[in-house]
């Protein structure tokens, strides 16, 4: 592949896009990254550098809206590959689930349209574990990309529109034939470049800040946004990745009580206001009905998350740094910036 290449990176601030940027600066390639606000063109950069790259001149900017085809057209002249990360976030959707899912599907679709028309090699989607896991209280074992969401389940608006805009991609691409790889990451930690950072980022932060008195019995697995960018990389660049789905995790599966433990010994005095309280499932599924942020972990409770990242390993030859190591780096990065 030609490193001279240009690569489009949608939802440019956000905290995955910022370190895939940076790695694909590191790389050699061309980055043309699309922001809805201009103004923040100096505050990207910024993150950008701090994430390691120092060739900016091969970045630049232009403004777009998911929903805005026109915009599209413009930001897709001349690129050789497409990495979509950009799509509405537990921490950005709109109050209606509704428009979250057409926030979502639109503006895939606007996105894959201006692609095809410029004739773009390969598009790379962000997707998210939550197209594959949710809606399953009854499964047994260890997820894999052939599972996908039950979406006749009483599922969250999140999941609902990762799931919904995936599958409209896949049926894009085989209509259009055009390649498509899709990463699925799961709870994404990791260093903070600054103030845009994940929604599993935010529950460290609310932790540290002691806003999580009680903790929910429920588990996650966790990956490092640096091995997610790296993976985006791994799967523009392989032919085998072509039509597949990988899941973006370490493999490890790690309840509430054992982070918040983590943190405790890691961090001590600082971590003085962490709880390892937990709190009963049926208390949580009462509280979600006047607590918002509990609306979307509550659908999850008494059920397995465990998530196998096999393929991306076989496949691709990826190899994820531990969650620990990603969870301390997250923390470490959130100090240093005195978000925390």
């Amino acid at each position: 592949m030609d490193k001279k290449e240009l690569v489009l990176v949608t939802g440019g601030s956000g905290f995955i896009a910022v370190h895939t940027i940076a790695k694909l600066l590191k790389k050699g390639y061309q980055v043309r990254a699309t922001l809805r606000t201009m103004s923040r063109q100096d505050e990207v950069k910024a993150m950008i550098n701090q994430a390691g790259a120092i060739n900016l001149e091969m970045l630049e900017f232009v403004q777009a809206d998911l929903l805005d085809k026109e915009s599209w057209i413009t930001a897709a002249q001349g690129v050789g590959y497409v990495i979509h990360v950009a799509s509405p976030t537990p921490a950005t959707r709109p109050k209606e689930e509704s428009e979250m899912v057409k926030m979502a599907v639109e503006g895939l679709l606007n996105v894959f349209k201006a692609s095809k028309q410029a004739g773009v090699k390969r598009i790379v989607l962000t997707s998210a574990s939550g197209a594959v896991l949710a809606g399953h209280k009854n499964h047994p074992g260890t997820f894999t990309e052939k599972d996908w969401t039950n979406l006749a389940a009483s599922i969250n608006a999140y999941q609902r529109s990762k799931t919904r805009a995936e599958q409209e991609a896949w049926k894009f691409a085989k209509e259009q034939n055009i390649e498509l790889t899709s990463i699925l990451p799961v709870a994404v930690m990791g260093p903070v470049l600054g103030k845009d950072f994940s929604h599993s980022n935010q529950i460290i932060k609310s932790m540290f800040d002691g806003k999580m008195p009680f903790l929910l019995k429920m588990g996650f697995d966790y990956v490092d946004v640096r091995d997610v960018a790296e993976l985006h990389i791994l799967a523009m660049e392989s032919e085998s990745a072509v039509g597949e789905r990988f899941l973006a995790t370490t493999n490890e599966n790690i309840t509430y009580k054992q982070l918040a433990e983590w943190l405790k010994q890691e961090f001590h005095s600082r971590a003085s206001k962490v709880s390892i309280r937990e709190i009963p499932d049926f208390v949580v599924r009462f509280l979600s009905h006047f607590n918002e942020s509990l609306k979307m972990p509550a659908t999850f409770l008494g059920q397995n998350t465990n998530c196998s990242n096999e393929k991306a390993r076989k496949l691709l030859g990826w190899k994820p740094r531990p969650a620990k190591e990603a969870i301390i780096a997250t923390v470490q990065s959130m100090i240093d910036l005195e978000i925390i």
